[in-house]
């Protein structure tokens, strides 16, 4: 399945009559766009590619089909993107989700399952047909610069009073973009009362910047009503006693702050995504669970004679028992950091959070391997153009699989620094033995596979999908048919509290996991000299 995430939002939710909107807008999916999914991979949907009818997405919290809490109720293809309203339960867990999103904590992720699809020359993935499984709200983007473009209440009640003309105003956000097509409320609403005109004063630093970002009539308005207010103070300003300059008017100057913080981590997890996340068997209601394996397989023999005994081997099935892992990190913000800070400090360091959350479980899911593996009992001695030894060493491994299991290995899970060896091999010709194919004209010759510097998904060392993993230490090669390899996880996601005492909110965010390796025999390490 894929996960596609976008953060354009637009939340509307009750003030508490039943009939009040429980609503979350956004734009689920932008046609034409390529975007780097958990694995690494880009992917890009086409027009089209995701359907308006049929059977209803789930909304779900965090990708975990235990934690739902609403349903697609509109579905909406324009031509640059698939828009979705989401109907919110009236639960605790939808209270909750409309809160953190309204926060702008919250963005989206579709879940599909590509049906026709296709590859570019550069390795991505161009979806044409996908069924849509669910839209989830998650607190990371797969689009840097995406906001939430309107949070909105549904009145309780009419206004008593009818505004008067001169308090009817259309005004937009000076930080938000009107979606070009909006989706229509599901619920009837009662209308909101115009406010009268509010006098613009100086923006602020996020106003500012946020306009300037946007640009066209936005920016405009923003920079002439600034100026506006600076003629307005022009007089207060000249009466000051000789020349002034800015050293001289600090408390008048806008602080500008570029957001958002600039990414220096690329949360993605290659070991969790060759190998897939599969859901805890047990819905989260036990510390440890079974994963049964056979010890012992029943036999087949020739008989040999007539009436004469046939092989008769008693079945041992293994009960092995999986114990979860608690994954978990907390930060306390004081109510002025949540308040005061442009970008938004809560929205940045939850995203962090969560980000750290899924380097961490992918770093279990790697020792998960290290712990569960099996020598092959070769060796790759790294020789200056000779590869003689490392084809060796892959087919030792292969074979190792083969001869106990009647599998051959389908991944190769690599540290870095193998990587590196691996995609600098050369032959006696200098010429790399694993070929970038990619450019038009260029043929790989004698080549053992492929590699690009710049995707290490499409490295594929005599046919094994090679994973790499910063995870891994050093010296690290592992041959494996993947499907040996279980990762299970339950994200908790965020939980948080008010401390009243000291002006301030914890938050955490959590989850279970746990590996497993199903057959040692499957999974076969390889030494490096």
């Amino acid at each position: 399945m894929i996960r596609f995430t976008s953060d354009t939002v637009t939340v509307s939710a009750a003030a508490g009559e039943p009939t009040g909107e429980r609503r979350i807008d956004a734009i689920a999916v932008p046609w034409n766009t390529f975007a780097t999914v958990s694995d690494g991979t880009e992917v890009m949907f086409k027009e089209g590619s995701l359907p308006v009818d049929g059977k209803a997405p789930r909304v779900f919290m965090y990708h975990d089909s235990s934690q739902p809490v609403g349903i697609v109720s509109e579905r909406v293809s324009t031509d640059e993107a698939m828009l979705a309203s989401m109907y919110i339960s009236r639960t605790s867990a939808g209270d909750d989700a409309l809160v953190l999103a309204a926060d702008g904590v919250m963005e989206v992720s579709v879940g599909v399952n590509p049906r026709e699809f296709s590859y570019d020359d550069m390795g991505r993935m161009i979806v044409t047909k996908a069924d849509w499984m669910e839209l989830s709200l998650v607190p990371i983007a797969a689009f840097e610069g995406a906001t939430i473009t309107q949070v909105a209440a549904s009145a309780e009640t009419e206004p008593d009073t009818e505004p008067t003309p001169e308090q009817v105003e259309e005004t937009e956000p000076v930080d938000s973009v009107q979606p070009e097509a909006a989706i229509e409320a599901a619920t009837p609403t009662a209308p909101i009362p115009a406010q009268a005109k509010r006098n613009f004063g100086m923006p602020s630093a996020g106003e500012f910047m946020a306009a300037y970002h946007i640009g066209g009539e936005v920016w405009q308005r923003v920079n002439a009503a600034a100026t506006e207010v600076a003629k307005s103070r022009q007089t207060a300003l000249q009466a000051a006693a000789g020349d002034s300059t800015t050293t001289d008017t600090p408390g008048l100057l806008n602080v500008n702050v570029l957001g958002p913080v600039f990414t220096d981590l690329n949360y993605i997890r290659p070991v969790v995504s060759a190998v897939g996340a599969r859901a805890m068997p047990d819905g989260g209601t036990s510390k440890t669970f079974i994963r049964p394996t056979w010890t012992t397989h029943p036999s087949v023999g020739s008989q040999g004679s007539e009436l004469g005994g046939v092989s008769a081997t008693t079945p041992v099935i293994a009960s092995n028992v999986v114990t979860k892992t608690t994954l978990a990190g907390q930060v306390t913000l004081s109510v002025q950091d949540i308040d005061f800070t442009s970008p938004a400090a809560m929205e940045i360091i939850l995203r962090d959070l969560a980000g750290q959350y899924m380097l961490q479980s992918d770093a279990v899911a790697c020792a998960g391997i290290l712990a569960g593996d099996t020598a092959s009992g070769s060796t790759w001695t790294v020789t200056a153009n000779d590869p003689t030894s490392l084809i060796a060493a892959l087919y030792d491994a292969a074979t190792d699989i083969l001869a106990a299991t009647n599998f051959l290995p389908d991944h190769i899970f690599v540290s870095p620094d193998v990587w590196k060896k691996l995609g600098s091999q050369l032959d006696v010709d200098k010429r790399p033995i694993f070929p970038y194919t990619g450019a038009a004209g260029l043929m790989g010759v004698n080549g053992m596979g492929s590699a690009n510097v710049t995707m290490m998904n499409t490295f594929n060392p005599l046919g094994l999908n090679l994973v790499v993993d910063r995870a891994f230490a050093d010296n690290t090669m592992v041959v494996a048919r993947g499907a040996a390899i279980e990762f299970y996880e339950q994200i908790r996601g965020i939980m948080s509290v008010e401390v009243p005492s000291t002006l301030g909110r914890t938050f955490s965010y959590y989850g279970y996991v746990s590996t497993f390796i199903a057959d040692g025999d499957q999974v076969k390490s390889i030494a490096i000299a």
